[in-house]
């Protein structure tokens, strides 16, 4: 009479490592690792720029600050973005000093620096966004990042196909033993982050 194999089945999204049970079981079993992936074209974006610059006063600064950052909210509004795909960070504000030498520091002026970050849903709109971004007098291009809108269905097909990957495996094995599986005795599921496409930082010229 053959035995019945209990199959342990793994499953991720993208892959997962194999790892110990806490408590294995004391029937015979086998464990698979389920495997699946899913390559998709990104059809959006997320950009990171900024405007770091300095100027003699504080003031100076934070207005020079404040009408780059004005005038390019004022082109993604002219573009069509929605006020939820952008987010703007706080006016950092720091004074800056020089170090002669058998001297004390001298104040020479202020850094002020701000950056906004913007959801791009129409890929079409990257280049030229980030030409007025830096035509506005934003200088640094601090990351861009690439996903796509499916994201959820994208995750369920890989998770799908893991799913598959560790059955399969599990059959196989307890064939080319002479045995058959009697059903599945656990499930252990890793939830991964899709692995985006990054462009890395530019610094300002």
């Amino acid at each position: 009479m053959k035995k019945h194999l209990i199959a342990t089945l793994f499953g991720a999204t993208i892959a997962l490592s194999p790892f110990t049970s806490a408590a294995s079981p004391d029937f015979p079993h086998l464990e698979t690792v389920g495997i699946g992936e899913v390559v998709a074209m990104p059809d959006m974006a997320n950009i990171d720029v900024a405007v770091s610059l300095n100027r003699t006063s504080a003031q100076a600064a934070k207005k020079a600050s404040d009408d780059a950052i004005a005038a390019l909210l004022e082109r993604l509004k002219k573009m069509g973005i929605d006020k939820k795909d952008i987010e703007s960070a706080n006016l950092s504000l720091q004074p800056q000093y020089s170090y002669p030498k058998n001297s004390e520091p001298k104040l020479t002026g202020y850094r002020a620096s701000r950056s906004v970050t913007v959801t791009v849903r129409d890929l079409a709109n990257l280049n030229r966004l980030l030409d007025g971004a830096l035509a506005d007098g934003l200088n640094r291009v601090n990351g861009i990042s690439f996903s796509s809108s499916k994201e959820s269905e994208l995750k369920e097909k890989a998770r799908m196909a893991a799913i598959a990957d560790a059955q399969a495996k599990a059959k196989s094995l307890a064939n080319g033993f002479g045995e058959t599986l009697a059903g599945v005795w656990e499930i252990r599921y890793v939830d991964q982050t899709p692995i985006r496409p990054v462009m890395m930082r530019m610094a300002e010229a």
